[in-house]
């Protein structure tokens, strides 16, 4: 069986042993570049979010709040002071990507922190209060990923195609993966598994971070485009599909990056498993289903620009919505920390 150490694979983000600066590997720039940003200030920290120079449910999550660990050495030493510059960062951090839930998860957890201490606090107490927060977050996150691959490489063929859409991997997560995560320990175990990235437009997460992960590694890959996936279903040559998760509502509608369903869809009339992997913190019990999940509209820019060239007419409109809704039908398990579930099963539990 394979250690919790090689299953790890790239690590996107790392605090300074100092704290005081957040390491964080700038995923516009690959596959061409491994490029590392330093983040000191709020803003900096806001914008590498927003920008996708870290993106992923849970990556965003821990980013966001080890970020602020970082950024919280530039606070005022006057405890009120400290206190209103944390509440405007968390503030701005909880405006920066709407959909994806562990990000709220992680701030929320970070601001009754800091509300449970006492008023005289100081500056230092608090800032140490806050990285210990921070880590705590992250090391469950890994953990979390590290059960979810055991729990659903079984779930895998012994031989055969997986697809998996967008990026799900290390990159994604604090370390490991959810889908990918499942994916990498399954051939770990020997399994014989040809995967299939699709391109996921427009942004191509996964042909640029999954095919560069899943390479990086020696795991057999090839990129699709996102329209080719029932073609190859058709002729047998895809088993399994599995995807992560931003936002799992109460009833198991999950949202996830745009063309999701689409898979999901094709899997159904294929009669191919489909698959979710996604941490229990991906789940919002607040939310009855995927209908009231906020959808992100991300600039129009990314449909018309690929690189320096415009792909379309001056003048043309775009719509370009980052993440679509998969209804509980189409899912055949959910994939997490706790075990893997049906969707009633998961209903049982979130209501348990």
């Amino acid at each position: 069986m394979p250690t919790d150490e090689q299953l790890l694979g790239v690590r996107a983000f790392r605090l300074s042993d100092d704290g005081k600066t957040l390491h964080l590997l700038d995923q516009r720039a690959l596959p061409g570049e491994e490029r590392w940003l330093e983040i000191r200030e709020v803003e900096a920290l806001a914008l590498a979010i927003e920008s996708l120079a870290v993106r992923g449910a849970p990556a965003i999550a821990c980013a966001a709040a080890l970020g602020l660990a970082a950024c919280a050495w530039s606070f005022p030493e006057e405890p009120a002071g400290f206190r209103a510059a944390t509440a405007a960062a968390l503030d701005r951090l909880a405006h920066t990507r709407p959909t994806a839930v562990n990000l709220f998860v992680a701030l929320r957890e970070l601001r009754e922190g800091v509300a449970a201490q006492p008023p005289e606090t100081t500056a230092a107490t608090l800032r140490s209060a806050i990285r210990e927060i921070a880590v705590s977050h992250t090391q469950r996150e890994l953990e979390s990923c590290l059960a979810m691959s055991a729990h659903g490489a079984p779930l895998l063929p012994d031989a055969g195609g997986v697809l998996t859409h967008c990026n799900t991997g290390a990159l994604a997560t604090a370390g490991v993966g959810t889908a990918l995560g499942v994916i990498r320990r399954a051939y770990a175990m020997g399994k014989r598994i040809q995967v299939f990235a699709d391109e996921t437009r427009p942004v191509l997460q996964g042909a640029r971070l999954t095919a560069w992960e899943l390479h990086r590694d020696g795991i057999p890959v090839e990129v699709i485009a996102d329209n080719m996936a029932g073609y190859l279903m058709s002729r047998g040559e895809i088993k399994a599909a599995i995807v992560g998760a931003d936002r799992i509502a109460r009833n198991g509608d999950v949202a996830n990056k745009i063309g999701t369903y689409t898979v999901a869809v094709l899997c159904r009339h294929h009669r191919i498993p489909f698959y979710v992997a996604g941490p229990w913190t991906t789940i919002d019990a607040s939310l009855a289903d995927g209908a009231a999940i906020p959808i992100e509209e991300r600039d129009a820019l990314e449909i018309h620009v690929h690189g320096d060239r415009r792909m379309t007419p001056l003048g043309v409109g775009a719509r370009n919505p980052a993440f679509d809704v998969t209804p509980a039908e189409l899912v055949d398990g959910y994939v997490t920390e706790r075990g893997v579930f049906t969707a009633a099963e998961l209903r049982a539990a979130i209501a348990g």
